[in-house]
């Protein structure tokens, strides 16, 4: 894994001299600081539980990074809520505002809490880390305060965990990764239908979260996105059809280096990393730690990816299971070349549309609307990562100088890696950008009134 997330051990200790050597006076350089702390553990945590997968990954990021939010929401008279909002979310515990509290403690307290429900069942090493790091920002926001204050504080971010985990038991996603195969489902069988590969990424003959599309979003109006235009099938040469699983196939025998190493690096397995929603909160963690913004800002640009990218995943499987649709390594085996193997191994679940390319352009859009287009940035995520000798292929750090162009490589990778054709990763492309705008077009602030 990349520098951010290596080490916990000595990493333990780095907290410590980061957050000693900001300002005493609990500047906003130090909460930022704060913000990314939780948010490189909540990556560590992701990537070192067992029985991980993007589905549930992505609804972990989006609880956890909503929690961010909501602990200090109230701290900034000018930001709403999203009580009264999200999908089923009714209300939540409030401050008593004739009181004062220290939101970086209610914030601290929260993430500590909010971490170690979701991911339940996460080792315990892992909450310890989780409590050394909750630790080491109390003893630092805390030396100067009052007892009460600092009661009332992580007080108040607790029950705003609590009560953030109770309403996520009710979306259909609770301990997911204790059904991560359906058995018992029966397989669709028409002309273009999903058949579990041979060259694949699990050794499941099942798909992945079959059910995962009927799970509740965070935003209503995305429930309400029909379902996209899907190309109809065809075996005839020359088809429409025909000929996207014969760019898949002309772009095999012709793949770069670069484009080898664009495949690898977004893969994102969840067996061996953060898996792909993690790599999106990885890629806020670079632009929140260079723009370094308040907490309220840096807060809200988590919650609005995270959960950008939750709902691009319940649409994606809602899509996928009612298309059902098969992949490459079964179509031009058997109408186009019966010898041909994709770059990379299939994933257990049907095409269309693209994970990859709907989970990137909803966490692109966000970023873009939150910081701008242009910002230079160096995914490091996968720096130092063994050589792929299967495919004899180095892990190589890429640079972007947009959101938009991470989003469209991501999304470019599961072409050149043989997984999608080029009309699962443009539909991506275009859900993603939809369900992004919805999760912006939230009341985040509140309407200024005229004089």
């Amino acid at each position: 894994m990349g520098s951010r997330h290596v080490s916990w051990f000595i990493d333990i200790v780095v907290i410590f001299i980061l957050i000693s050597g900001c300002s005493t006076d609990n500047s906003r350089v130090s909460e930022t600081e704060v913000v990314l702390k939780w948010a490189d553990m909540t990556n560590h945590i992701t990537r070192y539980t067992p029985s991980n997968s993007p589905t549930f990954a992505s609804r972990a990021y989006a609880y956890i990074a909503l929690t961010m939010y909501e602990s200090v929401v109230h701290g900034f008279p000018d930001h709403n809520s999203m009580a009264g909002q999200l999908n089923g979310l009714d209300s939540l515990p409030k401050p008593d505002l004739k009181q004062d509290y220290n939101w970086v403690l209610s914030m601290n307290a929260a993430q500590s809490r909010i971490i170690k429900s979701i991911y339940q069942q996460t080792s315990d090493e892992n909450k310890l880390k989780i409590d050394s790091l909750e630790q080491v920002i109390f003893e630092h926001f805390s030396d100067t305060l009052s007892q009460d204050l600092v009661d009332r504080s992580i007080n108040y971010g607790e029950r705003v965990a609590n009560a953030i985990f109770e309403w996520s038991k009710t979306d259909g996603g609770h301990r997911g990764y204790l059904k991560n195969f359906d058995k018992n489902m029966v397989h669709p069988n028409f002309p273009g239908s999903w058949k579990p590969p041979l060259y694949a990424q699990s050794f499941s003959h099942y798909p992945l979260h079959p059910h995962w599309g009927e799970n509740r979003t965070f935003v209503k109006a995305n429930r309400e996105i029909p379902e996209p235009y899907m190309i109809p099938y065809d075996t005839v040469p020359g088809s429409p059809y025909y000929n996207q699983f014969m760019e898949v196939y002309t772009k095999e025998q012709t793949l770069t280096r670069k484009e080898k190493e664009a495949a690898i690096w977004w893969g994102d397995d969840p067996d061996v990393t953060f898996t792909p929603p993690g790599h999106s909160y990885y890629i806020a963690t670079l632009v929140v730690g260079e723009k370094n913004p308040d907490l309220i800002m840096a807060s809200e640009a988590f919650a609005k990816t995270a959960m950008a990218v939750a709902d691009a995943f319940i649409k994606c499987w809602e899509w996928k299971y009612h298309f059902f649709s098969e992949r490459a390594n079964t179509y031009i085996p058997k109408f186009i070349d019966a010898e041909w193997e994709s770059f990379w191994p299939d994933p257990p679940f049907p095409a269309f549309p693209s994970g990859h390319a709907i989970q990137a352009a909803s966490a692109a859009t966000v970023l873009e609307n939150t910081f701008g287009e242009q910002f230079v940035f160096t995914d490091r995520a996968h720096e130092g990562r063994e050589r792929d000798e299967v495919r004899d292929t180095d892990f190589v750090v890429r640079t972007f100088d947009t959101f938009w162009a991470f989003a469209q490589e991501t999304a470019d990778s599961r072409f050149y890696g043989g997984i999608h054709t080029p009309q699962d990763n443009e539909v991506g492309l275009e859900m993603g950008k939809t369900i992004a705008n919805n999760v912006i077009a939230l009341e985040w602030k509140k309407q200024k009134t005229a004089k």
